[in-house]
């Protein structure tokens, strides 16, 4: 048989890499996962409820787009964060979670020719491995642009040649930003729409991790668009619940536009779409319509900021992040550090390598390891503690 070759030279998804690096070693004690951003705080107990009030509902199939009372929901809740207002009907659109959106959006928007020329897609290094994989679905070219302490570790797309941005389709940005938890300011949001207007590229704008931050709420791409005139179509915002209530189980995320990019969104999801089962869309429904649970979430996160922030005191090259729940912890290998750290303590870390693009040097998450602040305060206090101990008090 005959495979795409567009695919072959893909790395081995970071999970599996980090098991092959891993697992034929004995943990040095108690396992404690700081690997994945899966969260394990508690979702809202009433969801549950709701579910089973509307089981009934596993014998239908699903509205495709979202139900309207998701998709009103949705759009509530985009217009108290963002100040926003959108129509749910024809500028959002519900789905099976975010890494769907985040491919099929590139599906649906990417064009075959940008100006004559192969189209590229921006995308910041280290990077959620989706925006690579939609990147060569389309036949494009993924340009990654390294997001390092020297960029504020946000992409620097002022950079580049205008070249380069005249054949661009799609920006990808991650703000917060997974692993390294920058914030990009209102500023950086004008800049990128500006460019964006200027040399007719779409921003998608993941913002999957907006609801979990210190003082003040991450402003969002939606709102700085606005407030510039923009195109509508100009920015396309991702987000979740996954992070926001804790709830990655339920795959519930939400995409939102113009109306002619939904449009066109919902016409590929038509064939190739997989949406929510409808009690868990009501479910949804009613998680996006609370913002209690929320605070109460992020509270924890703030506790486990400052723990952070006590054990890595003093620590050279030790920055604590703005936003998210990842710390990026610099060493002198990831894969190291990682794979002692797991043999002397049990602490089970992500090298950061596996999250970017590039070989040795050249890949700017070589020198970092992702650690995920996703259990309880008192088990990450000591997790934290044994890695200090073992990475940078020996």
């Amino acid at each position: 048989m005959n495979f795409p070759e567009r695919f072959s030279n893909l790395p081995a998804y970071a999970f599996p890499r980090l098991r092959a690096l891993l697992d034929h070693h004995t943990p040095g004690g108690d396992v404690v996962h700081m690997t994945i951003g899966e969260p394990k705080h508690q979702f809202p107990q009433w969801v549950t409820d709701v579910i089973v009030e509307h089981a009934a509902g596993f014998n239908s199939y699903p509205p495709n787009d979202g139900s309207d009372e998701l998709r009103a929901a949705m759009a509530g809740w985009i217009s108290s964060r963002y100040g926003v207002t959108m129509d749910p009907a024809t500028q959002i659109m519900a789905l099976n979670g975010t890494r769907e959106g985040l491919y099929n959006a590139a599906m649906a928007l990417c064009p075959e020719q940008k100006n004559g020329k192969t189209p590229a897609i921006l995308i910041p290094n280290p990077f959620y491995q989706v925006y690579m994989v939609a990147s060569l679905s389309v036949a494009a070219e993924p340009v990654f642009l390294s997001a390092t302490a020297a960029t504020g570790h946000l992409p620097d797309y002022e950079s580049l040649p205008v070249e380069l941005l005249e054949r661009t389709a799609i920006a990808y940005i991650c703000s917060p930003a997974n692993p390294q938890g920058a914030v990009a300011d209102r500023s950086y949001w004008q800049r990128l729409i500006a460019m964006a207007e200027k040399h007719d590229f779409c921003i998608f704008a993941d913002e999957c991790y907006s609801e979990i931050y210190r003082d003040a709420a991450p402003i969002g791409a939606l709102t700085v668009a606005q407030e510039m005139g923009a195109d509508p179509d100009r920015v396309v915002l991702f987000n979740s619940l996954s992070k926001r209530s804790n709830l990655p189980g339920l795959r519930s995320g939400l995409i939102a536009s113009g109306a002619e990019n939904i449009k066109r969104i919902k016409q590929l999801r038509a064939y190739s779409g997989a949406p929510l089962p409808g009690p868990l869309q009501a479910a949804a429904a009613a998680v996006w319509a609370d913002e209690a649970h929320v605070v109460e979430n992020r509270a924890l996160y703030v506790e486990k900021y400052k723990i952070a922030d006590e054990v890595f005191a003093g620590l050279e090259g030790y920055v604590s992040p703005e936003a998210g729940f990842f710390l990026w912890l610099p060493v002198p290998d990831g894969e190291d550090a990682a794979l002692k750290l797991w043999q002397e303590t049990g602490v089970r870390v992500l090298p950061g390598a596996y999250l970017a693009q590039g070989s040795g040097e050249g890949n700017p998450g070589a020198g970092y390891i992702r650690v995920a602040l996703v259990a309880a305060p008192e088990v990450t206090r000591e997790a934290l503690t044994k890695l200090r101990r073992c990475l940078y008090d020996d």
